[in-house]
């Protein structure tokens, strides 16, 4: 039974004239007033949650974001900040851009987080795909095997401030500390002051690929899973599952692993996919330019690839892919009879929407916020549900 629910909302403000036919992605243009919106928005989505029940919430890193999708540029600030408003709702970094990042910055920043909130912001790591914000911060993107070196190293060195009461770290792009002289000895070592709270740290990273999963399993990294197609979806449980029993860290199918889908809640399906239908198009208007359709074909192939659709999928395709579920609860998912899980139809409304209870318990989930579904410790099998939350 899926226990653990949560929420990704990747800073998008209220966005005007969306739909397919509406205003183009890269004509938006916002003041710097409407991108800090934001804020707001994450608070109240977070003071919701809390009160509800669910588990975490979860945000994204993106930097320049003139057009309004993604305007959170630091999450485990965010982070802080957001465990002021509420009184138990964690929060995921979905994801800091390590390339975007000194790994000792990052891991001092986390330390102090999970310190202060008592470990209540989750670690999360990605290698970045826009290239306007990687290569702006001086790292490289567009050469994918220099940024998969470049993380990996950094990756390195974030595990050893963590692991290690003192270290010396080497590399190609980085040594820490180096040979330098102070007050009067050579350094050799220094200490990350102060470390986190709670060890070992869980780090989770989204799977973009074969290798990226095999990274994953040998670093120990937990994986999420977003808006993947069933057969994708299933191919990839299974390669994570399979890579750690490779590298000696054993796991039940589904262990370890976050399940990211888009919801809609209506009173009947076709309902459901008219009114979500505009802002799932403005959506992948952004998003599908970067690769972010993970569907396959009938045949196995996945989108964008030789013989395989390449256009922007509509939300029909979403829904029979069951990267999305759109209808009444009831056929959508078996819900705890819990009032903090209780789910009601999603509406569109004026810009102060944000995840609101209602009178009778239920609650609101406008479609810029995703749903995620933890699983834990039992089987994923090939109709894509999941069971267990993680620990």
């Amino acid at each position: 039974m899926i226990k653990r629910f949560h929420v990704l909302y990747v800073g998008q403000i209220e966005l005007d004239n969306v739909g397919l036919n509406g205003t183009p992605a890269d004509d938006r243009r916002y003041s710097s007033q409407r991108l800090s919106e934001a804020f707001a928005t994450a608070r109240d989505v977070a003071r919701t949650m809390d009160e509800l029940g669910y588990h975490a919430l979860w945000t994204a890193e993106h930097h320049f974001q003139r057009e309004g999708y993604e305007c959170l540029p630091n999450l485990v600030q965010l982070g802080l900040w957001l465990a002021t408003q509420t009184k138990r709702l964690k929060f995921g970094c979905a994801f800091n851009v390590l390339p975007m990042w000194h790994p000792i910055r990052l891991a001092e920043d986390y330390a102090m987080a999970d310190i202060v909130t008592d470990g209540r912001v989750i670690m999360g790591i990605g290698r970045g795909y826009h290239s306007r914000e990687v290569e702006t911060f001086g790292a490289p993107l567009l050469d994918a095997d220099a940024n998969r070196e470049y993380f990996e190293e950094q990756l390195q060195l974030l595990l050893k401030c963590f692991n290690e009461e003192a270290f010396h770290f080497k590399g190609k792009y980085f040594e820490c500390p180096p040979p330098v002289d102070y007050r009067g000895y050579r350094l050799k070592e220094i200490t990350m002051v102060p470390r986190p709270k709670h060890l070992p740290v869980d780090i989770w990273m989204p799977i973009a690929s074969g290798r990226t999963i095999d990274m994953m399993a040998r670093y120990g990294l937990k994986a999420m899973v977003d808006l993947n197609g069933e057969k994708i979806l299933d191919d990839v449980v299974r390669a994570y599952h399979a890579a750690c029993a490779r590298h000696g860290r054993p796991k039940q199918l589904g262990e370890d692993m976050i399940r990211g889908a888009g919801l809609y809640l209506a009173g009947s399906q076709e309902e459901a996919i008219q009114r979500v239908e505009p802002a799932h198009d403005e959506r992948y208007k952004w998003f599908a330019p970067f690769g972010f359709v993970r569907y396959a074909d009938d045949q196995g192939r996945t989108w964008g690839t030789p013989g395989a659709p390449a256009s922007i999928p509509s939300i029909r395709d979403g829904v029979k892919q069951k990267a999305w579920f759109c209808g009444p609860p009831a056929l959508q998912l078996a819900v705890p009879p819990s009032s903090a899980l209780r789910l009601a139809r999603s509406r569109s409304g004026a810009r102060h929407r944000t995840l609101q209870k209602r009178g009778d318990g239920t609650a609101t989930c406008p479609p810029r916020y995703q749903f995620l579904l933890s699983s834990y410790e039992g089987k994923c099998p090939r109709n894509g549900s999941s069971s267990h939350a993680p620990r």
